[in-house]
């Protein structure tokens, strides 16, 4: 297996417990025995319940809940109900790296939905890639990433900040502040935000990280203070981004002056802190609860009248998570039709995943597709504005679906296609993280 550990950083340390100590593992040839017709299909929920990340996390294991009762309720998948086996990963790598073998193992799941961070993601992902797994992530992330065990539901770099910084720009001023949580995805996904910030014109006047799940914004501020940015661009994540918001308002920053601009900070976080600490600041997302369409009606309201629907709202990471189980619905019986249901394995549902629409009816975002070489999703890019009541305005959205580009500024590295990672010398390198 030639994946790649440029990127892993202190997450390679968390997760090399699964390439230590292979002989613990069963074949994953042997996951097709482990179905059966009639019997229902164990899937893997692994987010935080606890800790630093539940604030996202938590509201994706309830909207995973939601989706697979809806989806049992019309016939379930393949003609079998999905059985999910919800774990609590308490906001720690260590949990996330655990956890995955042992749904994998004890459980049998056939397919794992779960991870916020970049940095949960890596830490589980060399366990997924040497069973030949299949993982589900849900949110946004930062690309530069070509694995042959992922679909991801949430927008890469080149369909949110691409659009947000010269958004920000056009409507605030040329200089900005960068600020983010200590880990691979808001640092890769600055280094996608400097060149859009370059063509856009504008200058970075600053770049802090933070540790994450850290509530210390002081000095971060008075540098702030000092530089004058027109604005920030935050990917602070978590407890961190509610207590980063809620100290913007309480050292006297004003957001007509000074907006932040964040890839994160959403309609739950916005519950959380407040939405006095909210209002005015600018998210990009492909989702937002505001979208006046039939199909988001009937998922905002079905979702918050249910016993899931605890936290009062909806957002943009749980929509991408409500649309990671239609996905896995499809992909598994596109996969069970081809080579039949006992036969099912994870790497035949992610086979069967590539050009899987989730359509309009379905998706409460609207029409969204899986790309058929780098499963990652095609979808419309939307910047929004914190309303005072915590609601987000659309202020502008794409006309027409944007192709997910995982390596949009390492065009000299390759192209990430359905086998791996090819290289303008035509060779392909699999399972690239």
């Amino acid at each position: 297996m030639d994946f790649t550990r440029r990127k892993l950083l202190k997450t390679a340390g968390l997760a090399s417990g699964a390439l230590l100590a292979p002989h613990i593992w069963v074949p994953s040839e042997a996951r097709a025995a482990a179905l059966k017709k009639g019997e229902p299909l164990k899937v893997g929920v692994l987010f935080s319940l606890t800790g630093a990340l539940a604030v996202p996390e938590e509201d994706s294991t309830l909207v995973l809940q939601y989706a697979f009762d809806e989806i049992n309720k019309s016939g379930g998948v393949g003609g079998v109900p999905v059985e999910p086996v919800i774990v609590d990963a308490k906001s720690d790598f260590n949990v996330y790296s655990e956890k995955t073998k042992e749904l994998i193992l004890r459980d049998k799941v056939i397919a794992i939905f779960g991870c916020y961070t970049s940095a949960s993601r890596k830490a589980i992902l060399p366990t997924i890639m040497q069973r030949d797994h299949l993982l589900y992530y849900p949110t946004c992330y930062e690309g530069a990433e070509c694995t042959q065990n992922t679909i991801c539901t949430g927008p890469l770099a080149n369909q949110h900040s691409k659009d947000l910084i010269p958004f920000m720009v056009q409507n605030f001023g040329k200089k900005v502040f960068f600020v983010g949580s200590n880990y691979v995805w808001p640092k890769e996904s600055n280094k996608n935000a400097k060149i859009w910030l370059e063509q856009a014109g504008g200058e970075l006047l600053g770049e802090e990280y933070i540790p994450l799940g850290s509530s210390e914004f002081g000095p971060v501020l008075n540098k702030i203070r000092d530089a004058k940015p027109n604005f920030i661009f935050s990917t602070v994540v978590g407890a961190s981004d509610i207590a980063f918001h809620k100290q913007f308002k309480q050292e006297g920053f004003k957001v007509d002056q000074m907006p932040i601009a964040s890839l994160t900070t959403g309609e739950i976080e916005t519950r959380a802190m407040g939405a006095e600490f909210g209002a005015g600041h600018f998210l990009s997302a492909p989702y937002f609860q505001t979208l006046d369409n039939p199909t988001n009606q009937k998922f905002v309201e079905g979702f918050l009248k249910s016993p899931y629907g605890k936290n009062g709202t909806t957002h943009y990471n749980m929509e991408e998570t409500y649309l990671s189980a239609y996905v896995f619905k499809s992909g598994f019986e596109k996969a069970a039709a081809a080579v039949g249901f006992e036969n099912v394995t994870p790497r035949a549902i992610r086979d069967h995943s590539g050009g899987i629409r989730v359509e309009d009816a379905v998706s409460p975002e609207g029409l969204i597709w899986i790309d058929d070489q780098n499963f990652n999703t095609w979808l419309k890019p939307k910047i929004g504005q914190c309303q005072a009541d915590g609601t987000f305005k659309i202020v502008k959205a794409a006309d027409a679906q944007v192709a997910p580009d995982p390596y949009s500024i390492y065009p000299d590295i390759g192209v990430c296609t359905k086998d791996g990672l090819k290289a303008p010398d035509g060779k392909i390198r699999k399972n690239v993280i």
